[in-house]
């Protein structure tokens, strides 16, 4: 049996769409980062994303864990042209793309991004890695397309009922693989 204990890097504060972009988290909430890292488990191996708001997050929550190497397979979904701009902008360009992007989520992609689908076929061979190679409990520092693709498979439902979950930053969402995967708590803020 594994563990997956995902979440969510610290905020941004960006108001537009954040998915390649290495922007830093704001860490400065060190009471919030304390009581997160006491509800993770000690002995955890912590990965993170090679983007920096999810290692300086990692870095936070590192304390007594085995960190293994950054993984560029766990970044968030690729907005392309979209990347940085808020949903009204885009919304005022390209009304019908960006809500079907939502609305329908699959193959769908940004203009030179990512489709959902295409967060998916990247992110769950890491997280089957992961599992087969660091041990029983594991904290994935991540994004919100990552654990909301790891709900969809681990709930069994479509990307548009994943995406009806909220997943705040330094929330702690949590997956449990024994020959299947089954949620715990969800957008857990300890």
């Amino acid at each position: 049996m594994t563990r997956l204990f995902l979440v969510r890097h610290g905020p941004t504060h960006a108001k537009g769409m954040v998915g390649w972009s290495d922007i830093p988290a704001d860490l400065s909430d060190t009471n919030r980062i304390a009581r997160l890292s006491r509800h993770l488990p000690d002995r955890a191996a912590l990965v993170s994303s090679d983007l920096g708001r999810a290692r300086a997050t990692a870095e936070a929550l590192g304390a007594g864990r085995s960190r293994l190497p950054d993984d560029p397979a766990l970044r968030e979904i690729n907005f392309g042209d979209w990347e940085l701009r808020r949903f009204d902008e885009i919304e005022a360009d390209d009304p019908d793309r960006i809500r079907a992007f939502y609305e329908h989520p699959g193959a769908l992609c940004a203009p030179n991004g990512e489709c959902w689908d295409d967060i998916r076929a990247r992110v769950d061979p890491a997280i089957d890695r992961l599992i087969r190679d660091s041990g029983p409990d594991i904290v994935v520092v991540a994004h919100m397309g990552v654990i909301l693709g790891q709900l969809q498979r681990a709930l069994g439902v479509s990307a548009y009922e994943a995406f009806s979950h909220r997943i705040d930053p330094l929330s702690v969402t949590e997956i449990v693989h024994d020959g299947g995967f089954r949620t715990g708590r969800i957008n857990h803020c300890p």
